[in-house]
């Protein structure tokens, strides 16, 4: 059976060492704050916004509500997310997925560089391609964090990774090759994907759709690392990608549905904000 890669646990541990920070940049007089952009009435953007909300208070983090109706123009939007680029007292700043149809996605990139605690300003990916980054897209961090708890070298390895995103795949491969893996980026027009994903040593899915796509045991190469990214709701219930029970008898180690990457992506948000208010301030931050 497979060692189970806990992300409760190892998102608690790093709360703790954030929380640290967090006291630490306001003995200084520097009170990190976050601010959240809610577009519309998508329910589970709400619950996904609510939960990070509370993660950030947690840590003393102050959190900045801000919920806008569905029909707001693109020009409102970009007026609003200016107002907090150029608020002193707000460190990071997140702009919720989906937004409405009327609303370009590119909208992330009017978020102010340092302030782009989801990393996904054309800036902060171009840094992370050049290999120097800062604010590194929160999946793939996570991911990161969980590599280096569990002491998953990936040096060497074969690693397929589902998903071509920016927000998962694009930057894990790249944050994988820096570390010396051969990393091959699949997604829905990739073909024989059910035979081609047994020569891997580590999966990573991100599909979340279990329609369309499931993990299963047959697919799995004996001793692989699996990290399920995908999340989808079939009669109420969460699940990922993998079919746990036939990947767990084959994997070496597997995360779970929920409990893997869901809270390291909420934890490294943490993380990114307090680097955010470190980089803006000019303090040194480990």
């Amino acid at each position: 059976m497979s060692k189970l890669i806990d992300g409760i646990l190892v998102s608690q541990q790093i709360k703790q060492k954030i929380k640290k920070e967090v006291s630490v940049l306001k003995n200084k007089g520097i009170q990190p704050c976050l601010a959240t952009i809610l577009v519309g009435n998508n329910q589970a953007s709400a619950t996904y916004v609510k939960n990070k909300q509370i993660a950030a208070n947690s840590v003393g983090i102050l959190t900045k509500d801000i919920k806008l109706s569905d029909n707001i123009k693109q020009d409102e939007l970009v007026n609003i997310i200016n107002e907090l680029n150029h608020d002193k007292n707000v460190h990071g700043i997140l702009v919720q997925i989906p937004l409405p149809h009327q609303i370009d996605t590119s909208i992330t990139n009017m978020v102010n560089h340092q302030k782009d605690v989801d990393g996904l300003t054309s800036y902060n990916l171009g840094l992370l391609l050049e290999g120097t980054p800062k604010l590194i897209p929160c999946t793939p961090l996570g991911i990161l964090e969980l590599l280096d708890f569990y002491n998953i070298d990936v040096n060497g390895m074969d690693v397929a990774i589902i998903n071509r995103s920016n927000l998962v795949g694009k930057p894990l491969s790249i944050l994988l090759m820096n570390r010396d893996a051969t990393v091959t980026i699949f997604h829905s027009k990739s073909k024989n994907l059910e035979d081609r994903l047994s020569n891997f040593d580590c999966i990573i899915t991100a599909v979340g759709n279990r329609k369309n796509f499931t993990l299963r045991g047959n697919m799995v190469k004996e001793g692989a690392v699996i990290f399920d990214v995908g999340i989808s709701r079939t009669n109420g219930k969460i699940q990922g990608d993998v079919d746990f029970e036939s990947v767990s008898e084959k994997a070496a180690y597997i995360t779970p549905v929920p409990g893997g990457v869901g809270p390291m992506t909420v934890t490294m948000l943490l993380k990114n904000t307090v680097l955010a208010t470190s980089l803006i301030n000019k303090i040194s931050y480990n």
